[in-house]
């Protein structure tokens, strides 16, 4: 792209920094054999906050020969522009158009991001379907969390990747580089592809239907493996990790220096796919964490430091970590957060030290507002603990929590409802209660409340979602409940997107077509609320003869095959069979720290113990 072109664009967009690339870090190279371009579908502030995306772009480029370079979702004034002047969606590296690349690669975290995936590819003449691109397009491929159930986006993408990429993504590049210097074609290619850990190629598998409904699924090659299994880094202490983290021209949503400081959970929490999928915890020892932090904020200038991990709370040296972190950095002024707080940790100390250099917000997640609740979702924390956490932080010096919780979870009564508004107002009290002398100013509990959404791999896989109806309704229930609460603030997330999320998690291939209508139907940036159209989606479904209501809301059978279960996420079928009968007797199962409950069958020993 010349300049004239670029700057024609860039004098057409709310946000030029957007598409201008160069920023600190930012990698350049003249020579290279191999191009992989790593997209993110959604806008630039959002998708470069991604930690995965930021490891994954210094792993290949730490690559002899490959050039990584970036590309985000447009913003629709880009997306406008770009068609007005007859122009592809190009990389922040080197402006160069998709088409141009051995690798077009898609991190997927959310589906309600799909719609921006195809927008991405019609932007870069790159047929939608993966039948139609011969070995002159770029291979397409895509990983992220949403690959657990991969059928809805299936015959798109070439192969799809499951689990961790430290690894896989490197023996993905060289397989194809190997391929490209022998000019191989693309069957071979895929084939080659099929053998390696962690790969699922979905045009060597068709899903078969009776009556309506998925019954199984029939591989079509023997060269594929009869259930694809994810790839687990096992050493993440030694693992790559960002290094130069980039520092963007303009404010992203997590503007700062990230460290994972472990990767897994072993809480259990019945509705969470995370913790399920990025089973088993593994740790990075604290001196690696401590020239981890030192390196990045030397390389970029940032003064904040975020310990990233699904529950940072639990990391087996947070307590000694932590103090060490802020002393290293306090010349330098520079503070350091945590991600939402486990509320049994015990964080005074913690918490005292953190604002000795700047005070940030706290967040917590009780999820739910009895414990009868909070024994079903097995979230094995007490009120007594929450309260205890909010009047340690009270006395901390914090005026402020935000606390997170779900509603229409599998059981759940008004009476748990209730209990939400009954919890906001414990805590409002234990501040209140405080002298006034040892409580700051401006008091605000914040309850944020999301629509429970079933979802693949999780002990709730099997459960219907509430109807808009009846979520509209508890939302209802417990903002009036809140009234009167002193400092209570209510967010609640639209339900109508809770469903189409619901949809695509638990869907099957036939949604791929659903998606393309809904696309064509101008659907883009699905996730932002002015953007929604859920006409546009209804039709799309219709269109198709399938409804939305038929994947969200109906309860599925404890042995009825599932589509995700193709590939295999390693937590077995059986063990979360037992969690969600566990569930329904509202008993709780044991921090896998305290014994092993045997999620992984017979690779327990095998993976746990790595």
């Amino acid at each position: 792209m010349n300049s004239t072109t670029s700057d024609m664009l860039l004098s057409r967009v709310e946000k030029p920094a957007r598409y201008i690339g160069n920023e600190w870090n930012m990698e350049r190279k003249e020579v290279y054999d191999f191009r992989f371009a790593l997209c993110f579908p959604d806008v630039y502030e959002i998708g470069m906050s991604h930690l995965g995306s930021r490891i994954l772009y210094r792993v290949l480029n730490d690559m002899d020969g490959v050039y990584c370079e970036r590309c985000f979702a447009p913003w629709t004034d880009m997306e406008k522009a770009l068609n007005d002047l007859h122009e592809p969606l190009f990389t922040l590296e080197t402006k160069s158009p998709l088409r141009d690349f051995d690798v077009v690669g898609f991190s997927l975290l959310y589906e309600m991001c799909y719609t921006n995936v195809l927008s991405m590819l019609k932007l870069s003449d790159i047929p939608f379907l993966s039948e139609q691109r011969d070995e002159t397009y770029p291979l397409l491929v895509a990983g992220g969390p949403c690959t657990v159930n991969p059928e809805p986006i299936a015959p798109i993408f070439d192969a799809i990747l499951l689990g961790d990429g430290e690894e896989l993504e490197p023996e993905l590049v060289e397989c194809v580089r190997q391929a490209k210097r022998e000019g191989a074609d693309k069957q071979t290619l895929l084939k080659r592809l099929a053998k390696i850990e962690g790969v699922y190629v979905p045009s060597f598998y068709r899903p078969v239907y009776e009556n309506g409904r998925y019954v199984r699924t029939e591989r079509l090659n023997d060269c594929a493996p009869e259930h694809p299994t994810r790839r687990v880094v096992r050493d993440l202490d030694s693992a790559k990790y960002i290094k130069r983290q980039l520092v963007p021209h303009i404010q992203i949503v997590h503007d700062r220096v990230a460290v994972e400081v472990m990767r897994g959970c072993t809480r259990g929490c019945r509705f969470c796919q995370a913790g399920y999928i990025y089973r088993p915890v593994r740790e990075r020892k604290m001196g690696t964490l401590l020239d981890q932090t030192r390196e990045l904020v030397a390389c970029t200038g940032y003064d904040e430091v975020s310990l990233l991990s699904l529950s940072t709370g639990d990391y087996s040296e947070l307590h000694t970590l932590l103090p060490r972190i802020i002393d290293d950095m306090a010349a330098q002024k520079v503070s350091v957060s945590l991600p939402s707080l486990r509320i049994d940790s015990l964080l005074k100390d913690d918490l005292e030290k953190m604002q000795t250099v700047r005070k940030g917000g706290l967040t917590f997640a009780p999820e739910a507002g009895t414990q009868r609740m909070r024994d079903v979702i097995n979230k094995n924390v007490t009120e007594e603990d929450l309260l205890r956490a909010v009047t340690d932080a009270f006395t901390s010096g914090w005026c402020g929590v935000k606390l997170y919780f779900m509603i229409g979870l599998p059981t759940e009564t008004d009476e748990d409802i209730l209990g939400i508004a009954e919890l906001a107002r414990k805590v409002s009290q234990c501040f209140y209660r405080l002298p006034k002398e040892q409580r700051g100013m401006g008091f605000r509990v914040t309850v944020s409340v999301s629509t429970f959404v079933p979802k693949p791999w999780t002990a709730f896989q099997w459960c219907a979602q509430n109807d808009q109806e009846e979520i509209r309704r508890k939302q209802q229930l417990l903002k009036n409940a809140l009234k009167g609460v002193r400092g209570a603030e209510l967010h609640c997330h639209p339900s109508v997107l809770s469903v189409l999320e619901a949809a695509f998690s638990r869907g099957d291939r036939r949604l791929c077509d659903v998606l393309i209508g809904a696309y064509e139907r101008g659907c883009r940036f699905d996730s932002w609320a002015e953007h929604f159209k859920p006409d546009a989606w209804a039709e799309a479904f219709a269109a198709n003869g399938l409804t939305m209501d038929e994947y969200a809301y109906r309860e599925r059978d404890l042995d009825e095959p599932l589509p995700w279960e193709t590939v295999d996420a390693l937590v077995t079928v059986g063990y979360l069979k037992r969690e969600w009968n566990r569930a329904r007797e509202a008993r709780t199962t044991k921090d896998c720290r305290q014994g092993c409950n045997g999620c992984f069958g017979e690779h327990c020993e095998d993976y746990c113990r790595v």
